[in-house]
């Protein structure tokens, strides 16, 4: 396969670059930075916001691993996920977006989400707001083939990497233990496993350690 990782030197897209070439895909790294720190050979230093459709012709997926912590930065979210899907529309490109789990329901009529709930981090809170209206905007585009990929609750930058994930869908799922978490390597697995399968178009599912 050919991909696109764009914010590439983000440390969860930095993960998806080094699973996806060790799969042998062919990997092209776009970051706004001059320092290439992804293991992909061919960078290309362009903000998300200066790529162009001929940037991202040809490739049989983009991933988009755009992540900001700042609160007057978070309306980016939805601005750079919705430039990407404009580059994207009508093509046969997939768009797979690194999303959050605070968008994650906590009930099954899917009215009630993790961010609403009492004990949600206030640290966190306008992260998982801004990442949910993504979520929001990319329902509404029946134009791209976008798949937007939820952590566990508690995602891990430097976790093991296990190689075992349960695949999940909109709803906030726990393993056998309990527990709702996954590292930034094995949520790397899940994604590239989605490149590679492609079941979940215009879906939103989520992963959580097995």
């Amino acid at each position: 396969m050919r991909i696109a990782v764009v914010a590439a030197n983000g440390r969860v897209a930095q993960k998806v670059i080094k699973e996806a070439l060790n799969r042998g895909f062919d990997v092209t790294a776009f970051g706004r930075g001059a320092e290439n720190k992804t293991v992909a050979s061919n960078y290309v230093q362009k903000d998300i916001m200066d790529l162009t459709k001929a940037d991202l012709a040809g490739y049989d997926a983009v991933v988009d691993g755009f992540g900001a912590w700042k609160d007057e930065e978070q309306p980016m979210h939805v601005k750079t996920s919705q430039y990407l899907c404009d580059l994207l529309s009508g093509t046969d490109t997939r768009l797979l977006v690194v999303g959050g789990a605070g968008s994650l329901y906590v009930n099954k009529e899917h009215t009630v989400q993790v961010y609403q709930g009492a004990d949600f981090p206030k640290a966190f809170l306008p992260l998982a707001k801004a990442q949910g209206k993504e979520l929001d905007e990319l329902r509404k585009r029946n134009d791209v083939k976008w798949t937007f990929i939820s952590p566990a609750g508690e995602f891990q930058a430097d976790g093991e990497r296990t190689g075992k994930y349960i695949l999940a869908g909109e709803e906030l799922t726990l393993n056998s233990r309990g527990e709702s978490i996954i590292s930034y390597a094995d949520y790397a697995i899940a994604m590239v496993d989605e490149m590679e399968k492609g079941n979940h178009i215009q879906q939103r599912i989520s992963v959580v350690r097995a």
